[in-house]
C-alpha cells in the first residue's frame, strides 16, 4: 500500500512539472493537441493581465459649460416705506370728528383738532408785551442821544477851563467843577445804552412769548406728516389727549419696499442700484400661475445693502424699492425676489458629484485624457432640482460622478461615460 503511495506521488509530481516547464508536450501525452494548449495560455494571460491592471472603476460625465443668468434667488416679504405713530404734543380735548381706519390722507391734512381753551388769550397777552416792549426803543435811543450830547458838552467846558486855567482866568474848583461834569456825563451815557439795551432785550423776550404761543395754537392741529393710509381711526371726539398720546398711525405704501435676507455667499453678487424682479405670493393665481399672476409681478430696483450681518443669522438686509401707486400691494406680504447679477459661465453636475479633499476644500475629482485623476475647487452659484451650477472648471471636463469618494489625484482609473440624462 505504501508503494502505491509513493508512486502516485511521483506521477502527480511528473505531470505539474510537465505543466509548469512543458506544458505543450503535456497536452500532447493526453491528446489534447496545439490548440487547447493555446486556449489554456491564453486564459492564464488573461488572468494575469487582469490581476495587473486591477484599476478602480469609476463614472464620468463628459460636462460642457454653458452661459447663464445669475440673477441671486431671495424669499423676504413687502414692507411700508414708512409707518408713523403721529402723537399729540399739548395737552386739550378733541373737538372734531375721526378719520376712520383705511381712509386715505394727504401731507399736511388735519387728523385731529384739540379745544383752543385759553391759548387766544395768552397769545394777545403776548402780543400786546411785544408792543409794549417796541414802544421803549425809541424813548430808549432819545435818553441815549441826550447823554451823548451832554458828554460833548462837558468835553468843551473842560477844554475850555483848562485853557483859562493855565492863562491864570480860572480858578482851580471850576476846572475840576468840568472834570466832575464829564464823568457825569460819561456815566449818563453808559447809562442810556444800557436802557437801549434793556429794550431791544424786552422786544426779544415779547418776540418768543408771542411765537411760544403760536406754536402752542399750532399744535392743536394734528396733521399728517407725509401722503399715505390711515391704520387705525383717529382719536375719538372728546377724549382727552396729553402729550404723547396717540392721534393715529399712518403709513406710506408708495414707493414701497420689498425686504429679504441675502447669504454671505451671495451677498458679493448683489449691487445697489441693481434690478430686481419680485413675485408676490398672495392669490390662487400666483401660486397656481393663474391669470392673476401676472399681475403680482412686480418690479423694482436695490436701494440698500447692509454693510453689517445680523449676528445670528449671519445674513445682509437687501431693500428693494418698488412703485405702488394704485397701493394693490400691502405691507407684509411675501416674495419671490430676484436679484439681477452679472452672468457667468458654469457647468451643471449632480450634487452627489461634490467631493472634498484632505484639506477639506470643497470641488470635484476629474480626469484627464490618460485617466489620471485631478482635483479642482469650485464655487457653487445656485441649487436646482437638476443639480447644482459651478464654476472652477475648463470650458469641458470629464468629471467623475461615482466612485469620486474611492480615488485621489494622481491615480489611474477605468472610466465609463455615461450622458447627464442618466
Amino acid at each position: 500500500m505504501r508503494i502505491f503511495s509513493i508512486l502516485a506521488a511521483l506521477v502527480v509530481s511528473a505531470i505539474l512539472a510537465l505543466f509548469i516547464i512543458d506544458r505543450p508536450r503535456l497536452f500532447n501525452m493526453l491528446g489534447m493537441g496545439s490548440d487547447a494548449a493555446e486556449t489554456a495560455e491564453t486564459s492564464e494571460t488573461d488572468t494575469a493581465l487582469d490581476t495587473d491592471t486591477s484599476l478602480v472603476k469609476v463614472v464620468v460625465l463628459r460636462s460642457t459649460a454653458r452661459q447663464i443668468d445669475t440673477a441671486v434667488s431671495l424669499r423676504g416679504q413687502t414692507e411700508a416705506a414708512r409707518t408713523v405713530d403721529v402723537r399729540a404734543e399739548t395737552s386739550a380735548t378733541v373737538v372734531s370728528e375721526p378719520l376712520r381706519k383705511g381712509a386715505r390722507v394727504e401731507a399736511g391734512q388735519p387728523m385731529c383738532r384739540l379745544d383752543e381753551g385759553t391759548r387766544g388769550t395768552a397769545l394777545a397777552q403776548a402780543e400786546a408785551e411785544l408792543d409794549e416792549a417796541r414802544s421803549r426803543v425809541p424813548e430808549a435811543q432819545a435818553r441815549l442821544t441826550q447823554s451823548m450830547a451832554q458828554l460833548e458838552e462837558a468835553k468843551i467846558n473842560l477844554n475850555a477851563s483848562a485853557k483859562l486855567s493855565q492863562g491864570g482866568f480860572a480858578s482851580t474848583t471850576r476846572v475840576a467843577n468840568t472834570e466832575a461834569a464829564l464823568a457825569t456825563a460819561e456815566a449818563g451815557v453808559e447809562s442810556a445804552r444800557a436802557g437801549l439795551r434793556g429794550a431791544q432785550s424786552g422786544i426779544q423776550s415779547a418776540q418768543a412769548s408771542v411765537a411760544t404761543a403760536e406754536k402752542e395754537i399750532e399744535r392743536l392741529i394734528i396733521r399728517a406728516p407725509f401722503a399715505g393710509l390711515l391704520e387705525s381711526d383717529t382719536a375719538e371726539l372728546g377724549s382727552l389727549l396729553q402729550p404723547g398720546s396717540l392721534c393715529a398711525t399712518i403709513i406710506q405704501l408708495d414707493p414701497i419696499k420689498l425686504v429679504a435676507f441675502v447669504p454671505e455667499t451671495e451677498v458679493a453678487r448683489v449691487i445697489p442700484g441693481a434690478m430686481a424682479s419680485a413675485r408676490l405670493v398672495a392669490g390662487s393665481g400666483a401660486i397656481t400661475g393663474g391669470p392673476e399672476a401676472r399681475s403680482n409681478e412686480v418690479r423694482g430696483q436695490v436701494t440698500f445693502l447692509s454693510s453689517s450681518a445680523d449676528e445670528t443669522t449671519r445674513t445682509f438686509r437687501v431693500e428693494i424699492e418698488v412703485p405702488n401707486a394704485e397701493g394693490k400691494i400691502r405691507d407684509g406680504q411675501t416674495a419671490e425676489i430676484l436679484v439681477s447679477a452679472e452672468g457667468a459661465v458654469a457647468h451643471l453636475l449632480p450634487q452627489s458629484a461634490l467631493t472634498l479633499n484632505d484639506e477639506g476644500t470643497l470641488g470635484v475629482r476629474t480626469i484627464d485624457a490618460d485617466a489620471i485623476v485631478e482635483f479642482h475647487p469650485i464655487a457653487l452659484m445656485r441649487d436646482t432640482p437638476e443639480g447644482v451650477w459651478l464654476t472652477g472648471l475648463e470650458e469641458t471636463e470629464d468629471v467623475i460622478v461615482l466612485g469620486q469618494e474611492f480615488v485621489i489625484a494622481g491615480v489611474q482609473v477605468a472610466p465609463t461615460y455615461r450622458e447627464l440624462s442618466q
